[in-house]
């Protein structure tokens, strides 16, 4: 059976480092991933696994407290969005440097959301880390990404999990890492440490402060960001299983939704292992079907 994979990752928030896992793991098992697509999340680890620097990337995020998650959120009152974005950016070109994604060993693409024509874009040329800057434009988080007069947003909008993207060659197999799924979370929190409420903290700050611009319920209030969560959760969940019921898939690594929170970046190195478990369940259930065709 080929041991060569297209690789798709899904959008998720910080869940998405589980995908480091699944590389890992696929790579650990004698896999070569030979093309990758993305989106949002997917985008930014697939970017950085296609340019060659994952291991790199690892351990710059397994090592990340929540002081200094919050060093790297450039806050800003601007309407269009609470993030910024730059200094994560400019934190990844020290690990990956930028470079024309057709320049990369590996095919690979992100997927947007063009904003002003309420489309999808897809980057598969051109610069590196635009792509991954457009793909991550979380709506009412990050700012929405300018580039050449149009505003990208988070790719998830319209192609949270980007199969039909992903260059595929003859005999390879499809690898999916979906963490959105909607299955019950395997994982069990750990208890919950002290300096963890400053960075709720500021996430609650933050959902204040928009409050005061849109209109408040009668009740049962439940902020701009959980709302904002819930409403796209909706929509790329449904948007997904109808992508996932039309393509045969070899490898299906599948993540709660629940397992971790959108904004959980401070949380990388457990999610990294949530990743490698997950993926390590779907090979075995690949190899549990090859035997039973043997």
């Amino acid at each position: 059976m080929s041991r060569n994979v297209a690789l798709v990752l899904s959008s998720g928030g910080a869940r998405g480092f589980a995908h480091i896992g699944a590389i890992k793991v696929l790579e650990k098992q004698g896999y070569t991933i030979t093309s990758v697509a993305g989106t949002s999340m997917g985008a930014l680890v697939g970017g950085i696994h296609a340019s060659g620097r994952i291991s790199e990337f690892e351990d710059w995020v397994s090592s990340l407290d929540v002081m200094e998650v919050l060093k790297l959120t450039d806050i800003t009152l601007s309407s269009k969005g609470f993030v910024k974005g730059t200094r994560v950016i400019e934190k990844l070109k020290e690990i990956v440097h930028d470079r024309d994604i057709e320049d990369l060993p590996i095919p690979y693409c992100a997927i947007a959301t063009d904003l002003i024509r309420g489309r999808e874009r897809i980057f598969s040329s051109g610069s590196l880390f635009n792509a991954i800057r457009a793909s991550i434009s979380i709506p009412t988080f990050f700012q929405p990404f300018s580039l050449g007069g149009d505003y990208y947003v988070d790719g998830g909008l319209v192609n949270p999990i980007p199969i039909n993207r992903v260059k595929r060659s003859e005999g390879d197999l499809l690898a999916v890492v979906n963490v959105n799924a909607d299955i019950p979370p395997v994982r069990i929190d750990p208890p919950g440490e002290i300096k963890e409420k400053g960075y709720h903290r500021m996430i609650s700050s933050i959902n204040d402060r928009a409050a005061k611009h849109i209109p408040k319920d009668k009740k049962d209030d439940i902020g701009l960001f959980n709302l904002n969560n819930r409403s796209i959760s909706i929509m790329l969940n449904q948007i997904a299983a109808l992508t996932l019921r039309n393509y045969h898939i070899d490898i299906m690594v599948s993540i709660s939704k629940e397992s971790y929170g959108t904004y959980d970046f401070y949380k990388a190195a457990e999610i990294i292992r949530e990743g490698e478990r997950a993926t390590s369940v779907a090979l075995l259930d690949l190899h549990g079907e090859e035997g039973q065709n043997v």
